[in-house]
This record gives C-alpha cells, structure tokens and sequence, in this order.
C-alpha cells in the first residue's frame, strides 16, 4: 500500500509538473508514467496476466523524429496453485498448495521514433534494452522458496501518444510491447529459460 501511494503522488505530480515547463521543453523532451498489464507467455510458472506494474520513460528528441532516452518498470504475476504432493528428491516429499510470483525490474536506454511531430496522434516505435532483475518464488503457508537472478533485457514497443491539441504536450499514451530476457531461474520443481512477456502500458505523457 505505501508503495500505491508513492506511485500515485507520482503520477499526479506528472499531471500537474507540465504547466510549470516551458514550451521549448516540450517540444525537445518528453516523459511516460503508466500503469502496466503484463502477462508471461511460454511458461506455466505464475503464468497469470496482472495490471500489478508501473513503467517509466523519458528522452531528447535529436531530431524531429527520433529520440534517445532511459526507461525502468516493476511488475509482478501471481498465481495460485491447488494443494498437490511434489517430489523434491526420491526420499523427500512435500504436500502443499503455493503462491507462485515473479517479480521483474527491467530497466535500460530507449531509441524511439515518432511517425509525425506536433500532432494530436502521434504514433511510434521504439527498442528499449538494458539488464532485468527478478525474483522468482512459491509461497506456502510456512516456508518461501525463491531465486534471484540478473540477465540481458530487450522490448519492442509500438505505440501512440494523444494530445487534446497539436499545442498542448501534456496528453495520454498508450503502448504495446514484448520483453524479453535471458534470465534463468530455478525454483523447487520449476526452472525458467529466459523470460517472456506481452502487455501494454497506459498512462499520461508531457
């Protein structure tokens, strides 16, 4: 909860920070602030999409067009998993239900290129990589068992930013992206190869 809070004086401090910046800023920078949806695809482990994410960006426009920047998001999957027996080793069993999670922190540097300038649409693309961190871990009612792990991150995004005029920079974005990374966990009987995930974000941009 104090970390909803946080995020949410956050946000309303990007709604608000915009009418103190110059035009001139406006037109050579922009930010993202959104709420994240994410699902982890080709894996069963806390496979279970979730809108428990928030994502961040920011760059300069070099050109027009293109700009370069720094990007960081958390998300985190959960999923619930029936009592069931697993067999640890050939003399070890264990009976319980779990609360599988994977919890992810990519963060890295951003090229992105925009369609069209000082437009109320403005649709992109834009590469994002950089590492990845996650956490790894089931949960049962007396014990966790988890792993940490590091690995290489890459997201493609496609997208598009809304504003109410072609003079007003402070509008609404929305993107659509694929993250990956190389990240190789195992935890009890489960073990992951790399990390894929689909999702999009949505929030405000100035």
């Amino acid at each position: 909860m104090k970390s909803i809070r946080i995020l949410a004086i956050a946000l309303l401090a990007c709604i608000v920070l915009p009418g103190t910046l110059s035009a001139q800023l406006y037109k050579s920078t922009y930010f993202n602030v959104d709420w994240q949806f994410n699902g982890i695809v080709g894996n069963d482990f806390a496979n279970t999409p979730s809108g428990w994410g928030m994502n961040f960006e920011g760059g300069r426009y070099v050109t027009s067009k293109i700009a370069v920047g720094l990007y960081a998001s958390f998300h985190t999957n959960n999923k619930y998993v029936e009592p069931q027996v697993l067999e640890l080793s050939p003399s070890s069993h264990l009976y319980t239900d779990q609360v599988q999670s994977v919890f992810q922190i990519p963060f890295g540097a951003l090229l992105k290129y925009r369609f069209v300038e000082d437009s109320m649409f403005e649709p992109y693309v834009t590469a994002k990589m950089g590492a990845m961190y996650s956490r790894m871990s089931s949960s049962s009612q007396v014990v966790e068992f988890y792993d940490e792990e590091w690995g290489f991150n890459v997201q493609p995004e496609v997208g598009v930013s809304i504003f109410p005029s072609s003079s007003n920079r402070t509008g609404i974005h929305i993107g659509i992206y694929y993250n990956y990374s190389t990240n190789q966990s195992q935890c009890l009987l489960y073990n992951m190869n790399g990390l894929n995930n689909i999702g999009f974000n949505l929030g405000v941009t100035f």
